[in-house]
């Protein structure tokens, strides 16, 4: 007995006929659109976190705020900013304080680099540069306030070695006191350079480095004189980064010194902190961040500008 298969799947038939269609093309404005509908949702949560706060801080500037009482000041609070002692202090602190550690990050990031990304010995081992930077910022500064302050760890082991006689102070002298924060800064971010410092080195041709060898070139001549000049528009956005991130130092100053002695470990950051949640001068600080700003963004276009504009030349 023979049975005829004339029977067809209803699912099957479906789709074999939806397989054979063509696809219609996307219109123009869909492929246009698509590629900003994937990144919207990111880009709309950057606008929320960063452009929104900025807007605000420029408008609170504006007001003497207490509180729910908001009185309309206009540009006094950046007259008074501009007439006070306190904020150039501030400033100056911020500059000096980051000036100095952004140069140590930045000669002992590039030393390391330098002795770390040929050698096959050292280039496995690199990972343990970078555990400082993996810290929590107020783990570290409490392990820094530890060994300085309150366990006198460093003033031990400089008394064992003869250095001092008694204990040290470090909050009682100015420069003691900018020394603790700039010890802790240059620990913890030391590392930030020195990765991206190493990966710059590692992307130059080493044909180059090879012809130079063979030219009679010592490695350190061929570090000052080719590496270092290919690495200059590197070095330059790296040290700029690292120099916006200083200005914002907060969490070193509130955990180890509180601004002492006297101010002179207070930087921008903490002065805005204690101006909007000590003295609940809102709009003040808002006006004094609004300023930090301004005057970051205009030092940062100035140095990468020229930086890369005398490169050109």
């Amino acid at each position: 007995m023979t049975y005829s298969s004339t029977t067809t799947n209803p699912e099957a038939a479906s789709a074999a006929s939806n397989a054979s269609r063509k696809l219609r093309p996307r219109s123009a404005m869909s492929r246009t659109m698509f590629p900003y509908l994937l990144v919207g949702p990111a880009v709309a949560y950057l606008l929320v976190i960063t452009l929104y706060p900025g807007i605000f801080a420029i408008y609170q500037s504006l007001f003497v705020v207490r509180f729910v009482s908001w009185t309309w000041a206009g540009l006094d609070n950046y007259v008074r900013i501009i007439q006070d002692r306190e904020f150039w202090a501030a400033l100056g602190n911020t500059a000096i304080i980051g000036g100095i550690s952004l140069t140590l990050q930045t000669i002992i990031a590039m030393t390391v680099a330098f002795f770390c990304y040929r050698d096959p010995l050292v280039r496995g081992w690199r990972i343990i540069f970078l555990m400082p930077m993996l810290f929590m910022p107020s783990a570290v500064a409490f392990i820094w306030k530890l060994a300085f302050n309150d366990g006198r760890v460093i003033s031990d082991l400089l008394m064992s070695a003869g250095i001092v006689s008694s204990n040290v102070d470090w909050l009682a002298s100015v420069w003691l006191a900018r020394l603790t924060l700039i010890v802790a800064d240059v620990w913890q971010w030391t590392p930030f350079l020195f990765i991206i410092f190493v990966g710059a080195l590692q992307g130059q041709d080493e044909e180059i480095e090879e012809a130079a060898r063979l030219d009679g070139a010592s490695w350190s001549s061929i570090f000052w004189n080719i590496s270092l000049p290919m690495m200059r528009p590197v070095i330059v956005v790296a040290v700029t980064l690292r120099g916006i991130d200083i200005t914002t130092m907060f969490t070193n100053v509130y955990i180890m010194t509180q601004g002492t002695p006297g101010g002179a470990t207070e930087t921008m950051s903490f002065f805005i902190y204690r101006q909007g949640f000590r003295m609940f001068n809102f709009g003040y600080a808002s006006a004094a961040s609004v300023l930090m700003l301004i005057f970051t963004v205009f030092v940062a276009q100035t140095v990468v500008k020229r930086a890369f504009r005398s490169g050109k030349s």
